[in-house]
């Protein structure tokens, strides 16, 4: 029949919901949904621990679909380097965006370390076993500096 509109076929349907890296899609998401599928990419990944350490903080979604990754050092620059294609190409889909990017800015992360002397060490090993110090008494050990 002429003026009647079509049903969607199954090949329409089939169309809709494979990803085509060369057509444009522009669907907002949200962090949650950014979390959930960075997560996931996460989890494909899993026998690259250096990785995982690398990504294990979800981006921040900045203007114009940019997700920002705070890195430390060199090596998780490089580590991302690397995978970026895959990545990008991956989120792309997963989040039917196709101006989705990656950009990287360094960051000094602080990290809380904490250096003990040796009798402080020993302090705490004697927590851990009281019989140490029994050992520390027999042997007449001095660790004072």
């Amino acid at each position: 029949m002429a003026g009647k509109p079509s049903e969607p076929t199954l090949l329409d349907e089939i169309k809709k919901s494979v990803y085509n890296e060369y057509e444009i899609f522009a669907e907002a998401f949200t962090s949650e949904q950014l979390a959930e599928k960075w997560n996931e990419f996460l989890k494909q990944n899993s026998d690259r621990p250096h990785l995982i350490s690398t990504l294990s903080a979800v981006p921040e979604i900045q203007e114009g679909n940019k997700l920002l990754v705070k890195i430390g050092n060199s090596v998780q620059e490089e580590e991302i380097r690397l995978i970026k294609p895959d990545l990008v190409s991956w989120l792309r889909r997963e989040l039917r965006n196709s101006e989705i990017e990656i950009v990287t800015r360094f960051e000094k992360i602080e990290v809380e370390r904490v250096h003990f002397n040796d009798s402080e060490k020993l302090q705490m090993m004697i927590q851990k076993n009281p019989e140490l110090y029994e050992l520390k008494k027999r042997f007449n050990l001095d660790f004072s500096e």
